[in-house]
C-alpha cells in the first residue's frame, strides 16, 4: 500500500487483497485512470469483452464457481447501463461480485450531461451494497466494505466513483481492508424440539434439498441416512445432493421427474433445507413441513410451513442429526427410488430415425465424452431442462444455469467467466440457438482472449421453450422461428474451430473431435424442434390445451406441425 497512490490504484490494491483476480468490461472515458490502474498491476487482469451484459455474465459465472470475489467496471451512462442484465443474474444466483460503475465528471453531476446516470437508482434493488465514492479519503473503506458485503452475502455490491475521481489522492489512507467469515449458526435447543417430536413419528419423511445444501453435504447425508429419507433437490442443488447419493430421487417441478415430485408431493414430513423453491402446486397438500434456512426473512416465505429452524444447514443437520431417533423402515425410500430410475430411463430416448436428433441423446453424449471434472453451463429454456436432468454431477463436475433469474443469453457469456478462472478444465456452454444469436458478438473475445471455451448449439431454429409453452396454453406457436445462419461456418470466420452435425450417426465422432479440440470450439447441433418437455405430473388443462393447440393446427392449414409432433415424441424407439 503507497501513501501516493491515486483512488484508481487504491480500489484495483483493494479489491485485488479481497480475492479478485480479474475484471470484466469495455474501456472508455470515465473508467481510463482505472483501467490504466489495472494494466501496472500484477494482481488484477482486464477481460476486453465487447458487450458489458457478457462482462457481467462472465463475472457472475467465475464468481459463482470459485466463491471468490470477481469485478466489472463500466464507464459512464450506457457502459455501466450494459451491465444490467448480466448483474441482476449473478446477483441472484449468488455471485459475489463488485460493479465499478463510474459516473461523469462531479463538476457535470445533476446538470443533465451527457451520459449522466445514476446507477444507483438502478442497480439498488438487486444489489447488497450501492453506494457512492465521494471525496478520496473514503476509497479504500468504501471498496473494502462493497468487497466484505459481496463475499459475506454473495451478491453483487456496486460502487459508483465519479471519473474526476479516480485520479485524486488522499491525504490519509488508512488500512481498510475486506474480511471473510465463516460463523457457526444453528438455532437453540429449546427451537429445535418441535421437529424432533415430528420426524421421530416416523413414517413417510423426505427431505427437499436447496441451494443452501451447499457447504453441508456430508451433514445432509447423515440426516438422511438416521431417517431413511429419499432426498430431492431443487435445480441448485444438484452439483452437491446428486453425486453417489443412495438416497437420491431427482428434481421435483416442471424440470423435475417422477421419483422427486412423488417424494415430495406424497409425503407425511417434509423436511426443506436451504430451499426457496417457488412453485406452490409441487408442494404436499398435507405434509408437516419443517423448514431450516439460515434466513429468516425465508421461513414460510414460499409456501406455509408448520416448524421453522433459523440457522445453516450444515450447523443445524449437525445438530438435529444427533437428537432425533434411527427410521428402519425403508419402504418409503425404495418407493420414490424405483419411481426415479423409471423415469430416468423412460426420459434417455434415442433416435430410430436417422435424420432426426433429440436433444436429451444430444445431452447423452455430452455426459458420456466430457471430462468427470467438466463445467456445464446451459441457457434458459430447454438447453437448461436437458443439462439438469441428463449431465450427471460426479462431485468434481459443476453446472450453472439462470435458475432465479431466468434469463436468456447466460451459457456461454458465463462460460467464459469460468474457463479464464480454470484453464486447465473443460468448460461446456449448451446454447440455444436463440440464446446464442442474442448476444453473439462475444464470439469475438473467445479468439482474442483465447478462451478455449466448448460450445454446442441446440439448433432447432425456434425459440422452443417459449413455443411449447403457447401450445401448452392452447395457443398457436407465433414469432418463434428463427432464421439462423450457419454456425460452424459463422464461428470458422471468426477464427474459431466449428462443424455442424445433422444426423444421428455423425454425432459421436463430431463430439470427440469438438472436445479435443485446443482453442475455441462451436458444434453446432440440428435436433429436433418438435421434443415436449414434460414436467411429472401433467394436468389435466395443460392436456386439453396441447389437444386445443393440435385443433387450431389443423384448421391453420399446419396439420404436418401436429404430425410432426406426434412422430417425434411417440414413436422414438
Amino acid at each position: 500500500m503507497s501513501s501516493h497512490s491515486n483512488v484508481a490504484e487504491i480500489i484495483v490494491e483493494t479489491l485485488a487483497e479481497a480475492g479478485a483476480r480479474r475484471c470484466y468490461g469495455v474501456v472508455g472515458d470515465t473508467i481510463n485512470h482505472f483501467t490504466d490502474a489495472i494494466r501496472r498491476s500484477d494482481a488484477l487482469e482486464w477481460v476486453h469483452v465487447r458487450h458489458e451484459e457478457v462482462g457481467g455474465f462472465a463475472a457472475g459465472g467465475e464468481a459463482y464457481m470459485t466463491r471468490d470475489l470477481a469485478v466489472c467496471a463500466g464507464t459512464c451512462g450506457p457502459g455501466s447501463l450494459h451491465f444490467v442484465n448480466g448483474l441482476f443474474e449473478a446477483h441472484r444466483s449468488g455471485s459475489p461480485v463488485v460493479l465499478i460503475a463510474s459516473q461523469v465528471a462531479t463538476k457535470d453531476a445533476g446538470i443533465g450531461f451527457p451520459q449522466d446516470v445514476d446507477p444507483r437508482a438502478i442497480y439498488s434493488q438487486y444489489s447488497v451494497f450501492c453506494e457512492s465514492i465521494v471525496n478520496p479519503e473514503q476509497a479504500r473503506r468504501m471498496t473494502a466494505l462493497a468487497a466484505q458485503s459481496a463475499l459475506a452475502n454473495n451478491g453483487v455490491a456496486v460502487l459508483v466513483v465519479h471519473g474526476d475521481i479516480f485520479t485524486q489522492t488522499p491525504s490519509q489512507d488508512l488500512p481498510f481492508r475486506a474480511h471473510r467469515f465463516d460463523p457457526i449458526v444453528r438455532p437453540n435447543a429449546e427451537e429445535f424440539v418441535p421437529a424432533v417430536k415430528q420426524l421421530n413419528k416416523g413414517g413417510k419423511i423426505s427431505i427437499f434439498a436447496g441451494f443452501g445444501c451447499e457447504h453441508a453435504r456430508s451433514e445432509v447425508m447423515a440426516l438422511a441416512a438416521k431417517l431413511n429419507a429419499p432426498i430431492a433437490w431443487t435445480s441448485r442443488a444438484k452439483d452437491f445432493i446428486e453425486p453417489d447419493n443412495p438416497f437420491e430421487v431427482g428434481m421435483t417441478g416442471v424440470f423435475g421427474l417422477a421419483g422427486g415430485y412423488h417424494a415430495v408431493a406424497e409425503c407425511d414430513t417434509l423436511l426443506l433445507l436451504g430451499c426457496n423453491f417457488a412453485w406452490g402446486q409441487f408442494y404436499p397438500e398435507k405434509a408437516t413441513i419443517i423448514q431450516v434456512d439460515i434466513d429468516p426473512q425465508q421461513i414460510g416465505k414460499r409456501h406455509p410451513v408448520d416448524i421453522g429452524l433459523v440457522g445453516s444447514v450444515r450447523d443445524t443437520c449437525l445438530a438435529l442429526a444427533k437428537m432425533i431417533d434411527e427410521q428402519t423402515d425403508t419402504r418409503w425410500l425404495d418407493s420414490c427410488r424405483k419411481q426415479y430410475q423409471k423415469a430416468l430411463t423412460h426420459d434417455a430416448h434415442e433416435s430410430r430415425d436417422d435424420t432426426l436428433i433429440h436433444p436429451q441423446e444430444l445431452t447423452l453424449a455430452l455426459n458420456a465424452h466430457a471430462p468427470d471434472d467438466a463445467f456445464f453451463t446451459a441457457d434458459g429454456g430447454s438447453p437448461m431442462v436437458w443439462m439438469l436432468r441428463h449431465i450427471r454431477a460426479t462431485g468434481r463436475r459443476r453446472t450453472l444455469s439462470s435458475l432465479v433469474h431466468g434469463t436468456m443469453a447466460n451459457a456461454y457469456p458465463q462460460a467464459i467467466g469460468i474457463q479464464k478462472a480454470f484453464p486447465e478444465r473443460q468448460v461446456i456452454a449448451m446454447c440455444g440457438d436463440g440464446g446464442l444469436t442474442m448476444l453473439m458478438g462475444d464470439l469475438l473475445t473467445l479468439k482474442q482472449e483465447k478462451v478455449p471455451l466448448k460450445i454446442v448449439v441446440y439448433n432447432n431454429s425456434s425459440l422452443g421453450f417459449v413455443e411449447l409453452e403457447q401450445k401448452v396454453e392452447g395457443l398457436l406457436d407465433s414469432y418463434t422461428d428463427l432464421e439462423n445462419p450457419e454456425f460452424d461456418k459463422l464461428a470458422q470466420v471468426m477464427g474459431i474451430w466449428g462443424r455442424r452435425v445433422e444426423e444421428s450417426h455423425q454425432l459421436e465422432p463430431a463430439i470427440i473431435e469438438w472436445l479435443a479440440h485446443e482453442g475455441p470450439a462451436l458444434l453446432d447441433v440440428k435436433v429436433n424442434r418438435m421434443e415436449l418437455v414434460m414436467p411429472p405430473k401433467v394436468e389435466a388443462g395443460q392436456v386439453a390445451s396441447t389437444a386445443l393447440y393440435s385443433t387450431k393446427a389443423v384448421l391453420n392449414g399446419r396439420m404436418e406441425d401436429v404430425v410432426d409432433l406426434v412422430k417425434s415424441n411417440f414413436f422414438k424407439r
